[in-house]
């Protein structure tokens, strides 16, 4: 089972990281990570979206980070709330930062620093709202 590919304390480094990138935004982080991806990514990827009903937030403003660990697949979508609103290249950044360290083998630093870029890229068009509501759980979703 994918849970195995962190330990206890890479995971929560992540959660961390997605509740320090939420203290940014009202925008909403979620993350999925599986051993393997048994097709194209990002048509696994907005499976997945669909599945953790990351659609369903009310701003349509969620996104998901999406890693298959041994296939070294990433992606990273975006809801159609932030898609209206932000360049093409939006993800570029994030995902920039989070390769670079997948090449080093730092997973769990990767996922965190690109999680914490989000934040505070989302920032401008979703600034953080001190009466939010957390409407998606931070915790990891692992796949097979």
């Amino acid at each position: 089972m994918a849970i195995n590919l962190f330990t206890e304390k890479q995971q929560e480094q992540i959660v961390a990281a997605i509740k320090e990138a939420e203290l940014n935004t009202s925008g909403e982080i979620k993350v999925h990570i599986e051993k393997k991806c048994e097709e194209e990514v990002l048509d696994h990827a907005a499976f997945m979206f669909d599945e953790l009903e990351i659609q369903k937030t009310e701003l349509r403003n969620g996104a998901l980070i999406y890693l298959a660990v041994e296939d070294r697949a990433l992606a990273i979508l975006g809801d159609t709330g932030i898609n209206l609103k932000v360049p093409n290249n939006f993800w570029d950044a994030t995902r920039d930062v989070m390769i670079k360290h997948f090449k080093e083998g730092e997973f769990a630093e990767g996922l965190a620093n690109g999680i914490k870029l989000a934040g505070v890229q989302l920032k401008e068009y979703y600034p953080y709202e001190s009466d939010g509501v957390n409407e998606l759980s931070d915790e990891i979703s692992f796949g097979d």
